[in-house]
């Protein structure tokens, strides 16, 4: 079952430590592919200097400002990075999906990748929309009502429990609050 958008329509903090243990899946002729998500990063404002919305509105974060639970994918050095919206309309935030642990789908995976190993599939926001074949053509996707791309709750005995947090990987500048959050038995978290 999608998660519905009053799920995302909260505290983008809470959203990103609230989506561990979530199913991200997406759809294609060639098959499903499903991941467990186990490693995420909230990103708030204008007051948030590693934000998107640090800046003024650009096509790239327009949906910040939106309704929550749409796709909001960008390129970074040379990679496709897949985030989701939160918070109000109006207020800026999202939830870039960092890693997830590969479910349905692998041998697609290990193709687009071209690696074998479990953990080197999705241990990271770029290889995690390249195995998943997530591009541009996602952005400003409505995850509550696609066909292609949604995330669901997490199957029975699934909720992450040991969630680990620190600060956010690559930013130049980061907020005092540890915004980076990953479910620390996890071999997929990058």
């Amino acid at each position: 079952m999608e998660l519905p958008r009053s799920f995302y329509r909260r505290d983008t903090g809470e959203v990103a430590r609230d989506l561990l243990g979530a199913v991200l899946a997406r759809r294609e002729e060639s098959g499903t592919l499903k991941g467990r998500i186990v490693e995420t990063e909230a990103y708030y404002g204008s007051e948030d200097p590693a934000s998107r919305a640090s800046g003024k509105r650009t096509e790239i974060n327009k949906f910040m400002w939106g309704k929550a639970g749409l796709a909001m994918v960008y390129m970074v050095h040379g990679n496709w990075l897949f985030n989701v919206t939160a918070e109000e309309k109006g207020v800026p935030g999202a939830v870039l999906i960092r890693a997830v642990e590969p479910l349905e789908g692998l041998e697609l995976m290990r193709k687009r990748r071209d690696r074998e190993e479990l953990r080197d599939l999705t241990s990271g926001p770029g290889k995690l929309t390249e195995a998943f074949g997530i591009s541009n053509d996602y952005h400003g996707t409505d995850l509550i009502s696609s066909e292609r791309i949604s995330i669901s709750k997490p199957g029975e005995g699934r909720v992450a429990r040991d969630v680990e947090t620190s600060h956010r990987i690559g930013v130049r500048e980061d907020l005092e609050e540890e915004l980076r959050f990953f479910i620390s038995e996890s071999d997929c978290v990058s």
